[in-house]
């Protein structure tokens, strides 16, 4: 019953979403593993790794959007529940390395022979086992959303200044996790992954696993944010974002409001994090920058936020665009960023989804202006007899 409701509450664009994304899991593992290299339908690995990563940061860039687009939260630290999540899933793969690292040791990773660490710290325990990573993926993101949260909506921290606390979060983290004391790498990071549930991570069918897992997820993520906005708290929500003030003198409890939707968010971020990972192959302190969730920002801004779909498409079109002129044109990059930054802010102020919107309803607007030109006056009324 569950599901019938979601479905037939969802959105139609949002159920288009979810069927391409779904048929991508199963298509392009099979182009890539079915499929010679001579076929012309053949993706090689590195394009199969690419696009798994464009759609983690679809998926993150979808967690934004459902505080930002429908709860008026501008968070400038969302980076950093991508960067913990992935973090947690690089300590498990680090623990998969046992003897086969540099200097041969069965129980702590390389960096902590190199810095001359006697045992393993207490928090890496149970990072050995796959369920329990899987469980701090979302726990470690969460706690820490929900701990951020519950001070700073208790204390109706809102606009600029809230924005400003998260960034301020998510680079004290950054400085944190630089340091070689803290056991997760300092500098250098966690990277040298060699296995994944057992697979060799570097194989051409766990890349294509990986690939599948984040298109699922992503299609999940979607999934879970159109059932709340679809709801009657999704109206709350969107009411928080317009008339806050009023929705409190209603009797709602907006901090509520708030912090479930933040940590439901920080949570899907945590995910795409620990999909991330893999799929790259390295995670470092850089992850926490606070340029990085600025790009977000910008990635759900381009596609347009409140709309659930236009993140996604903002998060792949942004990245796309960033891989190919980082490479044709490296020096380049940053002014079409901003370039493009500004001219959606300027011209395209609801994305490029709010703005195909904006045209469909013109058209259909003067269609049906057109057809009321056409019609007659009315029914020809009977001549009285005389």
């Amino acid at each position: 019953m569950i599901s019938a409701w979601l479905f037939r509450h969802m959105q139609r664009r949002v159920k288009i979403a979810i069927a391409v994304l779904v048929a991508l899991a199963i298509l392009v593992p099979l182009s890539h593993l079915a499929l010679p290299a001579s076929h012309a339908l053949h993706l090689p690995t590195y394009l199969v790794a690419l696009s798994g990563k464009y759609l983690t940061y679809a998926l993150l860039a979808l967690a934004l959007d459902l505080v930002w687009g429908y709860c008026g939260i501008l968070s400038l630290g969302h980076g950093a529940f991508f960067a913990l999540g992935g973090y947690v899933m690089g300590m498990y793969l680090m623990r998969q390395i046992g003897s086969r690292g540099v200097y041969g040791d069965p129980l702590l990773p390389d960096f902590m022979v190199f810095l001359n660490y006697e045992d393993l710290p207490w928090f890496w325990t149970g990072f050995g086992q796959f369920w329990f990573a899987a469980l701090m993926i979302l726990a470690v993101p969460g706690l820490l959303a929900f701990g951020f949260g519950w001070l700073a909506f208790r204390s109706r921290v809102t606009g600029v200044y809230l924005s400003i606390i998260t960034q301020a979060l998510t680079y004290a983290l950054m400085l944190a996790f630089f340091r070689n004391n803290m056991g997760f790498g300092g500098n250098n990071g966690l990277t040298d992954f060699k296995d994944i549930l057992g697979f060799s991570i570097q194989s051409d069918a766990t890349r294509s696993a990986l690939f599948a897992a984040s298109a699922l997820a992503l299609a999940g993520g979607l999934t879970v944010a159109s059932a709340i906005v679809g709801s009657r708290f999704g109206q709350v929500l969107v009411a928080v974002r317009d008339a806050e003030s009023r929705v409190r003198f209603l009797g709602y409890r907006v901090e509520h409001v708030k912090l479930f939707v933040f940590t439901v968010s920080a949570c899907m971020a945590g995910i795409a994090g620990a999909l991330y990972v893999p799929q790259v192959g390295i995670i470092n302190p850089g992850e926490f920058a606070p340029a990085n969730s600025i790009e977000v920002v910008i990635w759900t801004a381009v596609g347009g936020r409140g709309t659930l779909i236009g993140p996604i498409i903002g998060a792949v079109l942004v990245n796309g665009t960033k891989s190919y002129f980082t490479a044709a044109l490296p020096e380049l990059w940053l002014f079409v960023l901003g370039g493009l930054f500004i001219f959606v802010t300027v011209f395209m102020p609801q994305g490029i989804v709010g703005a195909f919107g904006s045209v469909r309803a013109w058209l259909r607007s003067r269609s049906e202006k057109k057809a009321a030109m056409r019609e007659p006056d009315g029914p020809a009324q009977p001549v009285a007899a005389e």
